[in-house]
Order: structure tokens, then sequence, then C-alpha cells
């Protein structure tokens, strides 16, 4: 299994690694790098994720490379401070998941037989929960931990296309646009009343069922609602390039013409 083409990327993540000590050498290191823990690098660790996707998605190269490295980082620099406290290194982190990957892979470098990707998936769940010591977890305790570990959007789509999965799922998109109109309609009820609590249940209701609709339609509502931030964002960045002052000193009425011209300019560029 080894690459006769590894070596050139071997010394450029032992490159990596080397900056990355000195960085935390007490004699000379930056101030910076050797204040921080674990903890205090968590916050990166998901920032860096982000802007990696972003990049992703965008297709630029460059920007790709970029943001791949800075997630990278933060990869050897958990690596770094662990090894300085006596915990786990680097090569265990690598050798840990080419482990893992070949467990999970017995189709691959070993001698089961799968027919399609539902049966990797499954074989994949199965060793996963033997590994976690739990072959006969519940689905809930399953369900639980998308819910603990993941972004709420993430978990609801994640919960939403396991649940289906098992048979938990309406016979047609019809019964989830009727379940839609349903939560719209109690969501509605519940901001007359004053109970923020029951308000945001509500809600919370109303937009799973959104995310099961994405599901039905094969649409990615991560990527969809990013998509949205962003056109938001560029049609006020469009705003702000043809006014003479903020756009707080403007009435609603001029906003929602500014608003218009932004978005004619947009879809004519």
């Amino acid at each position: 299994m080894k690459n006769p083409e590894s070596t050139p990327i071997l010394a450029a993540i032992g490159d990596l690694i080397d900056v990355v000590a000195k960085l935390r050498d007490p004699d000379g290191g930056c101030p910076w790098d050797l204040a921080q823990t674990p903890e205090s690098l968590t916050p990166y660790i998901v920032e860096e994720a982000y802007e990696a996707v972003h990049a992703i998605r965008g297709g630029d190269q460059v920007a790709i490379i970029s943001e791949l490295g800075d997630l990278l980082l933060q990869v050897v620099l958990q690596a770094q401070l662990a090894s300085e406290a006596g915990g786990f290194t680097l090569e265990e982190v690598a050798q840990g998941i080419s482990e893992k990957l070949i467990r999970r892979h017995p189709h691959v470098f070993g001698d089961v037989k799968v027919t399609d990707v539902a049966e990797v998936k499954a074989n994949w769940e199965q060793i996963k929960s033997i590994e976690k010591g739990n072959p006969t977890a519940s689905f809930s305790d399953k369900l639980s931990s998308y819910a603990e570990k993941l972004p709420p959007l993430t978990a609801a789509a994640k919960i939403s296309e396991r649940a289906a999965s098992v048979g938990f799922e309406w016979e047609s998109v019809d019964g989830v646009w009727a379940k839609f109109e349903e939560e719209l309609g109690e969501f509605k009820e519940a901001l007359a009343t004053p109970d923020i609590a029951h308000q945001e249940s509500e809600l919370g209701d109303l937009l799973f069922t959104v995310i099961n609709l994405a599901r039905w339609y094969k649409l990615d509502p991560d990527r969809g609602l990013s998509g949205t931030n962003q056109r938001f964002i560029d049609r006020i960045q469009q705003m702000e390039k043809y006014t003479d002052r903020p756009l707080t000193d403007y009435t609603i009425v001029e906003l929602e013409s500014l608003w218009q011209q932004a978005k004619q300019r947009l879809a004519a560029s």
C-alpha cells in the first residue's frame, strides 16, 4: 500500500510539524501560540472547517488549498499540544484514522461483498457501533448522538434521513406538504400567545418539516441557507455601492427601492 509519490508529501507535512513545534517552543516561540490550550483552539477548528467548505463550494483552487491548510494546522496544533502534555501524537492520529478506514471498509480491504451504497452505509454503522462497545445501541441513542455532536441544522437533516431509513416516513411528498401546512398553522397560533418557549418549539417543528421537504427533493438545506445568506449580503453590498450615506439614514420605502435595484443589477451581471 506504499505510494512511491508519498515522500514529498511526508516531507511537506514534516515541515509543518517543525513549524508548529517552533511556534510552541518556550525559547523564542510565539506568545499567542504558547498561550493556547486544546480548549481555546476548538472554536478555530469549527471556523476553519466552515471556511474550507465555503472555499470548496466556490471552486477556487487557491482558496481551497489555503483553507484546507488552515484546517490541517488545527489538527497538527492539537496533536502538538497533546504531545507536549504527554498525551497522543500526530502519528497516533494518522495511524488511528488509517486503521479505522480499513476496518470500516471490509468490502475494499476484506472479503465482504456489497451491492450498493446502502449496504456500505449499513455495514459502516454496524462496525461503528461495535467499535464504540455498544453493538446493541438503541435507535434513539444513535439519533441522540447526532443532536449532541452536530450543529442543529445538520443534526436535523441526519435525524430525518436516519428515521426515514427505518421506515418512519410519509408515503408521498404530499404528506410532507400537509405536515408543513399543519406546522405553519401551529406556529402562527403560537405567535399569538406570550409563551416564548412555545413559540420556539413550534418554530423548531416548522423548520424540521422544511428539512424533511429538502430531503424528499434531494436538496441540501445547509447549502441552500448558505446561498441565501450570501445573496442577502451581496444585495446589501450593492445597495451600499450606490448610496451616499449610511443605510440607517434611509426610510423603509427608500430601502425597499434600493433593494429591488440591487437585485436587478445582480441579476443582470
